[in-house]
């Protein structure tokens, strides 16, 4: 069934399902939602850094995101923000440099920086990873990644780019491919070209389409990942509804819960992950698996 096939009943859902406030038990019988720990534990230890990653490990969370962006000699780091002002010291070390874009630094440069004393003092040491030091990390964790291309209109080419670190360190394998790796962006161009890339790596778009849309973005995503103030229990129903690329129900990762009370608000519309700074609060508000 496609899109247009539910957009009647679904928008008939989302008039009356905003209003409902469902319990866990509203999904009897469905699979508890996946946690993935927003750029990391991020709640606990500085962002995108690879203590947040260590943290989610200790924390016992096997889903891990990230933020992929490049710098100036074409090097893969792992930070959230186009610029270096917020989660580092670029402006005390650089002071010349304004604005601080990720895009105008070499890796050199980038790795001098302090990017976990702004978070607190014990992080001082933190650096701003290249994305083969996230994804090893992950691995030696034996977690999985929610990898998010950011802002690709920055940086041409970043697709095909990431994909090569992902295969050089063993991350295009069938056991990864299998249920270990999505690549997400809110360019649906991004999504499109690593969909035409890598046909069988799980893919992800970021935002709310009118359900009317969802049909385009089941050719080259596997999930739609909105924020959860976006969504409704009929909205999410509506994208369980039409099919993906993979021959599968497109799924939903909502973002950003980090309270127990929005964390079962969201499972009780059925969603398939919650992407969340505190994990060990959404896991706790959550009936176990």
């Amino acid at each position: 069934m496609h899109a247009r096939a539910v957009a009647a009943t679904a928008t008939a859902l989302l008039g009356s399902a905003a209003l409902l406030v469902p319990t866990p038990d509203a999904r009897a019988g469905a699979a508890q939602p996946e946690i993935i720990a927003h750029r990391g534990a991020s709640a606990y230890a500085p962002e995108n850094t690879l203590a947040a990653v260590d943290k989610a490990a200790e924390l016992g969370v096997s889903w891990v995101e990230n933020d992929v962006q490049r710098t100036r000699d074409g090097e893969l780091v792992v930070v959230h923000d186009d610029n270096l002002k917020r989660t580092t010291d670029a402006e005390e070390v650089f002071p010349d440099r304004a604005p601080w874009k990720v895009k105008d630094f070499t890796a050199a440069e980038i790795a001098r920086l302090d990017a976990g004393s702004w978070f607190g003092p014990a992080y001082a040491d933190a650096r701003v990873p290249t994305l083969k030091q996230f994804v090893d990390r992950v691995e030696l964790h034996h977690q999985k990644l929610l990898l998010e291309i950011k802002n690709p209109e920055l940086y041409p080419g970043i697709e095909q780019e990431t994909l090569k670190v992902l295969d050089n360190e063993g991350w295009l394998d069938r056991p990864h491919l299998a249920d270990r790796l999505i690549v997400q962006s809110f360019g649906a161009g991004s999504v499109r070209t690593v969909h035409e890339l890598r046909p069988d790596v799980k893919t992800g778009f970021l935002g709310t389409p009118s359900v009317a849309d969802l049909d385009r973005y089941a050719a080259f995503a596997d999930q739609i990942n909105p924020s959860y103030a976006s969504v409704s229990m009929g909205y999410v129903a509506a994208v369980h509804a039409v099919v993906g690329p993979h021959g599968r129900p497109l799924e939903v990762f909502v973002w950003t819960v980090n309270d127990a009370n929005t964390a079962r608000l969201v499972a009780g519309y059925g969603v398939d992950g919650i992407i969340t700074n505190t994990p060990d609060v959404v896991r706790d508000a959550l009936p176990a698996k």
